[in-house]
């Protein structure tokens, strides 16, 4: 089966500068030819530490910067290619949930023009009722009710703010999710109950997903499949099972060996 999400030999690299912020003309790798593929209704994790090219990556697959090379299809089309109807449907098919969410939403918006706004800008056939009715669908599907569709976002707590920005995510019923350290921001309690629910939504929705993190205990509780990514290249990438039951890659090993205790790994744990 074709996989939803190709990502081929796909690169970027910046100047670089010296300590004293001078250019020296040299240029570093952020990502170095990395290649994946993600299945329909999987979810791939990405784990590195901070620095490794990990946000740099995901923001390469939403085209949100453009690469030096490399390639990337998504649904049997050439993303990278995409130009005028086909870029925004495409566009549309992909969104991502940032790490905090404070800083994604417009502080002068209510929550249902928040929320109605991929709505507005991907579907203009729909009423002003049809996409008040979708908002609180959403909001419902994670965990909030109509009541918050006339709060501002600095009326929601760090949770609510991340269960809301999933839902303004999800609205659109994209075919690929990237989730760019969803919990990162959270305390651990409210963190656990924001991965349990995206698993949740996984199964209900049949997400496909791309999850970015630095903790291995968050991509062993949500992955099917996982990529190390170390100073821009994937190290080791193998199922979920493999990675954290039998690392090969004495990188993988260390991080490993830095968590107290790993959760029972893989989404099917969560159920």
């Amino acid at each position: 089966m074709e996989p939803l999400l190709s990502v081929r030999e796909l690169g970027k690299s910046f100047v670089s500068s010296r300590s004293s912020g001078q250019n020296n003309g040299e240029r570093a790798f952020a990502v170095n030819g990395v290649s994946f593929d993600v299945g329909r209704g999987e979810t791939f994790g990405i784990v590195g530490e901070s620095g490794c090219g990990k946000t740099t990556l995901a923001r390469l697959i939403l085209r949100l910067i453009p690469p030096d090379g490399g390639g990337v299809t998504l649904q049997g089309e050439n993303w990278l290619a995409a130009r005028g109807r086909k870029l925004r449907a495409t566009r549309r098919s992909m969104q991502i949930i940032f790490q905090d969410p404070a800083t994604s939403l417009n502080p002068r918006m209510k929550a249902e023009d928040l929320l109605a706004e991929p709505l507005v800008i991907h579907d203009s056939s729909m009423s002003h009722l049809q996409r008040r009715d979708e908002a609180v669908r959403m909001l419902r599907a994670v965990g909030l009710d109509e009541t918050a569709l006339g709060r501002y976002p600095h009326e929601f707590s760090g949770g609510q703010k991340q269960r809301f920005s999933i839902a303004r995510a999800l609205i659109l019923r994209p075919a690929l999710v990237v989730a760019d350290e969803p919990v990162a921001s959270l305390d651990v309690s409210v963190g656990a109950q924001i991965l349990d629910l995206l698993n949740r939504l996984k199964r209900e929705l049949q997400l496909t997903m791309v999850l970015i993190s630095h903790s291995m205990p968050v991509v062993a509780q949500m992955a099917d499949r996982v990529a190390v990514m170390r100073a821009g290249k994937f190290v080791e990438a193998g199922s979920a099972e493999q990675i954290f039951g039998a690392p090969q890659n004495e990188y993988t090993r260390e991080l490993l060996r830095a968590v107290p205790v790993l959760p029972p790994f893989g989404p099917l744990a969560s159920r």
